[in-house]
């Protein structure tokens, strides 16, 4: 089949974490001799900021990596749909997309014969509905969320009949178990500072444990801004910037383990929903410990594949067993990793695309 997908950013992860399932999807596609082409924004965020922050050399390394991934760059006013179109059979838009351009497919869709699907995979559904364009998805032939509560909220909003549930997963053909060369570190932590979503957050279940732990750690992520620096180094934890999203293997071989702490609007107004982060560590096969999120849907096994930690005394006492009892640190990565090759690979999240395609 032939595949046009329109992603915010291809090429860039620069506080775009989505890149990382969305890219997988591709390969996963391209890899069943599927045709895929991806158009992204010719002046997106995303990209923008990391060739202003990091030069081109970001760009060589993607390149490097998924030597059969490109991107075209369009600007959504003057993309003449008729040509970028042109035999397509499934049209995949993701939600960072201008609204006045998910209304422009659906009225293209409207004299067309390819399959529309709006992909959901962040919380402005519920923070910031009026930015998306939602009025215009019911020119489109469904709507694929990346949980449970997000689908009933679209169900709510009577946006379109057709939602399904898509979650994201690990690209397991980057996101692996790395043999260590030299540990780095006891812990690492890696996410962005954002919009202060989760400041008290970070102080309770990572700041706070280090601190009183006098643990070896490290962050990585963008958007930290002055307070936020001054709060790490008070914490005696090293700052190190922007990571590209397929050199975290690397960084998770270095470190016993590392955590992960939700943003509120994900835990209070998307419960259940798990991020890509949580994927990541478990496909890496690090011993992880969650800051509280209900995994409602079942994906996972909390206690098994991850600890889940409900307050800073908690937090503190299972990093302090996991950083002295290398069997619980084996136990934990051993089941995460059966877990996700099992079933929450990009592969597994393919096989159901396809399957919703044939719907």
């Amino acid at each position: 089949m032939r595949f046009v997908m329109f992603y915010h950013s291809l090429v860039s992860d620069w506080n775009h974490g989505n890149a990382h399932f969305l890219r997988g999807v591709a390969n996963e596609l391209i890899r069943r001799g599927n045709h895929v082409r991806i158009y992204e924004p010719d002046n997106g965020w995303s990209y923008r900021n990391l060739v202003s922050q990091h030069g081109d050399q970001p760009l060589r390394d993607f390149e490097d990596v998924y030597p059969e991934l490109r991107s075209l760059k369009y600007n959504s006013d003057f993309l003449d749909l008729d040509q970028a179109l042109d035999g397509a059979d499934v049209v995949m838009v993701h939600e960072w997309n201008p609204s006045q351009f998910i209304a422009k497919l659906g009225q293209h869709r409207k004299h067309s014969r390819y399959r529309l699907y709006f992909h959901d995979t962040h919380h402005r559904c519920v923070t910031s509905p009026d930015s998306m364009g939602l009025e215009f998805l019911r020119d489109y032939d469904g709507v694929l969320t990346f949980g449970e509560s997000l689908r009933r909220l679209y169900e709510e909003k009577d946006c379109n009949s057709r939602v399904w549930v898509w979650h994201e997963a690990a690209d397991t053909h980057v996101f692996q178990p790395l043999e260590r060369i030299a540990k780095c570190g006891d812990l690492v932590w890696i996410g962005n500072w954002g919009d202060e979503e989760r400041t008290r957050e970070l102080r309770d279940f990572l700041f706070a444990p280090v601190q009183q732990l006098e643990l070896s750690a490290r962050v990585y992520g963008v958007r930290y801004p002055a307070h936020a620096l001054a709060e790490l180094a008070k914490s005696a934890i090293p700052y190190s910037g922007w990571i590209a999203n397929f050199r975290v293997p690397q960084i998770f071989a270095g470190f016993d383990m590392t955590v992960h702490i939700p943003r509120r609007p994900y835990r209070e107004g998307l419960p259940g929903v798990p991020t890509i982060r949580v994927f990541e560590a478990l496909a890496c096969g690090i011993p992880l410990v969650c800051a509280p999120w209900d995994d409602s849907e079942h994906l996972f096994e909390p206690g098994k594949d991850y600890l889940v930690a409900q307050d800073t005394a908690e937090m503190t006492s299972m990093l302090k067993e996991l950083k002295t009892n290398p069997a619980l640190r084996a136990d934990l990565s051993a089941h995460g990793l059966a877990t996700i090759q099992a079933r929450h690979t990009c592969r597994h999240r393919v096989d159901q695309l396809l399957e919703i395609v044939e719907q």
